[in-house]
């Protein structure tokens, strides 16, 4: 099994390319299911989550095509897609796939519209809490299908087809949100979507179906309308720049000193997180080219935090700045309302000298010296990638073991930071 290892206490100086979201392209290549023709995805990341999605998409039916770069492109210039689901031959998304990626799981919306039947197994995922799909199921119920549970399937039909409603989330979910978007897009009637979630891959995905033929107003807000049609066409669209991974570098930097350009970030997409990082001490300067972001060698400075939904500061990007505070010249604490498990990474930080003390949804750190490298275990996506910061400013060597759950959320991490001067590579085996 492959695993990564670190030399740390170097500063981060180049530019680092920032991929396209994955949390914005697997729903983007789910929607694909919405029509018979072909839909194109520019700057789609390559990343192990969007390869499992091409394989699920294709036993439905889906017939997918992909380039890499063309010449003359950038060395790390995002993945086109053409998708074409002109005939979609099973509706059954099996245990054995659907388990490997939770999001997997949002198939059950477009295949639900389109073909008034599906057969979707429970998701699987991140062991970061039981995230359950009971908001995802009351839409679907709302909107006018019938639904039962069996031998770890749902099982759901809509003889009718679906038809426009009114539907209310007792809680923000980014995944139900998409799953009430993608079949109201078919549903004959209007939709209203209340409380929904306004994060920037929720607004890219609707700006897609728009572009394909959809009646959406209000995708960004927590109010959105669709007026559902009776058809969806082909269309092009670009895949946003990916918010975590323009943070989780910023991060990186911030922890390690150095001058690093995050090309094509975008500062809109995680304002929260920026403004939390200029606290600590690190400049973060907005140009034509994306963001600049530079630390001196000062001091890094402790920030409290909560997390909370889009435009908050986001649960994906809490580990990271753990990773940042265990080095902060004082006491920050970390609160996480989104998720209840997301704390697994503090034990493995802990590995490498940080002192990080839990209660209940909050975590104190007080910040240390000096971090020493150690071998560590990756619990999860996130917290993975925040290992590898506490790795590149440790003394000594970190190895990281489990590090296929970075490649399910970071596109070729080692090259981008070994670009910078990072004394980091992959081991096999």
């Amino acid at each position: 099994m492959d695993r990564i290892r670190i030399q740390g206490g170097r500063a981060l100086n180049g530019t680092i390319p920032i991929s396209g979201a994955k949390n914005a392209a697997l729903p983007l290549m789910i929607a694909s299911l919405l029509t018979e023709e072909k839909l194109i995805l520019d700057n789609v990341p390559r990343l192990a989550d969007v390869g499992l999605l091409q394989y699920i998409l294709g036993n439905h039916g889906v017939d997918i095509m992909v380039s890499g770069k063309r010449a003359g492109d950038e060395e790390h210039a995002g993945q086109t897609f053409e998708l074409c689901a002109k005939n979609i031959v099973d509706t059954t998304a099996p245990y054995h796939l659907v388990s490997k990626m939770r999001a997997s799981f949002w198939v059950i919306g477009p295949l639900l519209a389109r073909m008034g039947q599906a057969k979707v197994s429970l998701p699987g995922g991140c062991a970061i809490g039981t995230r359950p799909v009971e908001f995802h199921l009351d839409a679907l119920r709302a909107l006018g299908a019938e639904i039962e549970i069996e031998e770890g399937y749902v099982i759901t039909q809509a003889k009718g087809g679906l038809r426009g409603a009114k539907i209310s989330f007792p809680k923000v979910s980014v995944g139900a949100t998409h799953t009430a978007l993608l079949a109201a897009s078919l549903a004959r009637g209007e939709t209203l979507i209340e409380n929904a979630a306004c994060e920037p891959e929720v607004l890219d995905v609707a700006n897609c179906l728009i572009a394909m033929g959809a009646n959406i107003e209000g995708a960004g807000t927590p109010t959105i309308r669709i007026q559902g049609a009776q058809k969806l066409h082909g269309a092009r669209h670009s895949v946003l720049p990916d918010r975590i991974e323009t943070g989780t570098y910023a991060m990186a930097v911030a922890m390690t000193g150095g001058d690093v350009m995050l090309a094509g970030a975008r500062e809109d997409l995680l304002t929260a997180a920026l403004d939390v990082l200029r606290k600590t001490g690190t400049k973060i300067a907005v140009t034509n080219e994306g963001l600049r972001v530079s630390r001196n060698g000062a001091g890094i400075a402790p920030v409290d935090v909560t997390t909370e939904p889009f435009p908050g500061f986001p649960t994906d990007l809490q580990a990271q700045f753990m990773a940042l505070m265990t080095r902060a010249k004082g006491t920050s604490r970390i609160r996480e309302t989104i998720f209840e498990n997301r704390f697994m990474h503090v034990q493995e930080l802990a590995r490498l000298g940080a002192k990080i003390s839990l209660d209940g949804d909050v975590a104190t750190v007080e910040g240390v010296e000096r971090l020493k490298g150690a071998p560590v275990m990756a619990t999860d996506l996130r917290a993975s990638v925040s290992l590898v910061i506490g790795g590149l400013a440790a003394e000594g060597e970190t190895t990281v073991h489990r590090v296929y759950h970075l490649d399910r959320g970071f596109e070729r991490l080692e090259q981008k930071l070994v670009r910078c001067g990072a004394l980091i590579e992959r081991v096999s085996g």
